[in-house]
């Protein structure tokens, strides 16, 4: 009866010992699939932003180039208020001197 106990014993260890390397296995398993899966994110991670620094640089160097356009625009824009306004001046005192001669005009007719 010794026997058969130890026996029994040994083979329950035994097949624990087998239950605990298959599941060793499987964990490493599913560690060695869960860091390809992070090796694949993190290399498409590197491409996509060298993506994004190539197209920054496009980006970087069209507003470089659109910098000076966009002052001149501004300087044209102000110009042209500063046009407006002396054309408005121009303009009001030319309606004052317009207006002041019909005045003067009818005041005239009606004298005579």
């Amino acid at each position: 009866m010794i026997d058969a106990s130890v026996h029994q014993q040994l083979g329950t260890l035994i097949a624990e010992v087998k239950n605990l390397r298959e599941d060793f296995r499987r964990a490493e398993d599913r560690s060695e699939a869960g860091r390809a899966l992070l090796n694949r994110r993190a290399e498409e991670l590197v491409g996509r932003v060298g993506t994004l620094e190539g197209a920054m640089a496009v980006v970087k160097a069209e507003i470089a180039e659109m910098k000076p356009v966009t002052e001149d625009v501004r300087k044209w824009k102000l110009m042209g208020m500063g046009a407006l306004g002396v054309i408005g001046i121009g303009g009001a005192s030319l309606g004052v001197t317009f207006a002041d001669a019909v005045k003067r005009g009818l005041a005239l007719v009606r004298a005579g």
